[in-house]
């Protein structure tokens, strides 16, 4: 079985397309998230005890270099308990009480009250996908117009030729 390589080279491309275009949706959609997260713990988050259960140490770098602590914490909201990592990574005593942040409406949202007055909405998280996304508009538009280049038979364009033309010179003899 022969495998043409034009067309080989047309369908990896055009995985690859499909592929940035696919990341750059899912980030773009998690830049929505996180932009409406920020907005709803601002705007309508409501305090919670957070009770801390335990914390693990982190090792940044080579695995010998501290980097900070992952806590988890649990809460209870309108009679239901909750377990949840606490934002952040400053160590907790297990067992102490720390202020925490939830929207009533989505209460697995947690945050700490630091976190939710440093962040904010940002039209930065939509840079990365924005730049995939005008890559693949670039990338497709080249390869349509190249495409277009090469179409045989279209009227119209010097060069082409009807299919089944072959291209006869006139045959000169002698040095006229």
């Amino acid at each position: 079985m022969d495998v043409d390589p034009r067309r080989a080279l047309g369908l990896v491309v055009g995985a690859c397309l499909a592929a940035v275009t696919v990341i750059a949706v899912v980030l773009l959609a998690a830049g929505v998230d996180k932009n409406s997260q920020a907005v709803s713990l601002r705007d309508h988050g409501v305090p919670v005890p957070v009770t801390v259960s335990g914390c693990q140490g982190l090792l940044g770098g080579s695995g010998s270099n501290p980097a900070g602590y992952a806590c988890k914490g649990s809460y209870t909201f309108h009679g239901h308990r909750y377990v949840q990592a606490i934002p952040g990574n400053a160590l907790h005593t297990p067992g102490s009480v720390i202020q925490g942040v939830i929207v009533p409406s989505d209460p697995w949202l947690l945050s700490t009250p630091a976190a939710v007055a440093a962040e904010q909405a940002s039209w930065r998280v939509f840079i990365a996908p924005a730049i995939l996304l005008a890559v693949v508009v670039v990338a497709v538009g080249f390869l349509l117009a190249r495409r277009l280049r090469r179409a045989p038979g279209t009227p119209g364009r010097p060069g082409d030729r009807p299919a089944g033309h072959q291209n006869k010179s006139p045959v000169r003899v002698g040095w006229i």
